[in-house]
């Protein structure tokens, strides 16, 4: 019936642009109810001189068409408002192939030296790697990286037409961090608001280039920031890092849940066992578990959890962290415990893509 009407619209021509009121989208919407037939035309300039004359034709043409139907046609001035098209956020991580988050349920497992330390195994491993450190409260990546004196600077961007901010360069790794903005002895007392939209600018406005991974530290935890991470970024997969005691791998079970939830739907590329063991170099044979034996891998294998790897307690890994220098550079013990694990989360990334 609608069609039928607007064929016999197309008869009427507007006298001053010589188009059919259908073709030139005059016809705005057409209804028709039970015996009532709604036109609604619409004028692109206001107070058309041909309005009324237009309206009396469309009137006459409907009333004969539709004799047995009352027909009502109203008129409007102006371009159709369309509705408002949400803005895509400009952002500089168009460049980024993978973001893994490295999370973990609780604070002091080590996450921070974890991500540090892959970082760095897997730019060995011939990756170009960037990290993040979005531990608003707490950020620890510019001491782990020797770069705690860094200040950034800002770089209009011609291709996005937006100020840029530049990470810092360290060892051949791409680092940005709220830390760079404030000083050590700020107390960083900061709304969740606040901490979020901090976090939104170091994502997209840091110039990040090229990265095959780029490694989110992320504050221990499921919170605001978590879930504003996950919204700002889409991420190819989630490490959760733990300590062998029950009550790590408790919040381990927090963490797990969250990225596996429906509507976050991140795949957990798998968990890391750090401070598995502790061995004195005088006795290397020797293995004391200090904090509880394989309870973050004993959690993975029941819930089939890709499990990643341990990492023992190894003094260089300590000292590493506090000279700015991440043990996989000088201690080989260490680089093979992280390389074996970053094989498997590459080949797990690699498989949930």
């Amino acid at each position: 019936m609608e069609n039928k009407i607007k064929k016999r619209l197309e008869e009427i021509i507007h006298p001053e642009t010589k188009q059919s009121i259908v073709e030139s989208g005059m016809v705005e919407k057409i209804s028709i109810e039970q015996e009532k037939i709604h036109l609604t035309l619409r004028f692109k300039k206001a107070r058309d001189p041909f309005a009324a004359k237009i309206k009396r034709e469309v009137q006459q043409t409907v009333e004969e068409l539709m004799p047995d139907h009352a027909v009502i046609v109203t008129l409007r001035e102006g371009e159709a408002t369309k509705p408002a098209q949400p803005e895509k956020p400009r952002t500089m991580t168009s460049g980024v192939a993978h973001v893994i988050a490295v999370a973990s349920g609780k604070g002091g497992v080590g996450k921070s030296t974890v991500t540090a330390n892959l970082a760095l195994t897997l730019r060995d491993m011939g990756y170009r790697v960037g990290v993040l450190d979005a531990d608003i409260y707490g950020p620890s990546q510019p001491k782990m990286f020797g770069v705690e004196g860094y200040m950034p600077e800002a770089e209009h961007d011609p291709e996005t037409n937006f100020d840029a901010i530049l990470p810092a360069e360290a060892m051949e790794l791409k680092i940005m961090s709220i830390g760079f903005f404030i000083q050590p002895t700020d107390a960083l007392m900061w709304r969740g608001t606040m901490a979020s939209n901090a976090l939104r600018q170091l994502i997209h406005q840091t110039k990040w280039g090229t990265l095959d991974f780029l490694l989110i530290d992320m504050p221990p935890g499921t919170g605001d920031i978590h879930l504003q991470l996950i919204n700002e970024l889409k991420l190819s997969g989630a490490v959760i890092v733990s300590t062998p005691q029950q009550v790590a791998v408790a919040d381990v079970v927090r963490g797990v849940e969250m990225f596996r939830h429906p509507q976050v739907n991140v795949p957990v590329s798998g968990i890391v066992e750090n401070m598995a063991w502790f061995t004195p170099e005088e006795l290397p044979q020797n293995r004391y578990y200090l904090f509880g034996k394989g309870g973050a891998r004993t959690y993975a294998e029941q819930n089939e959890i890709p499990f990643l790897g341990e990492i023992p307690i190894i003094q260089s890994v300590m000292e590493g962290a506090e000279q700015g220098t991440p043990a996989v550079l000088n201690d080989p013990r260490v680089g093979e415990y992280y390389r074996s694990i970053c094989e498997k989360l590459v080949e797990n990334v690699m498989k949930s893509c």
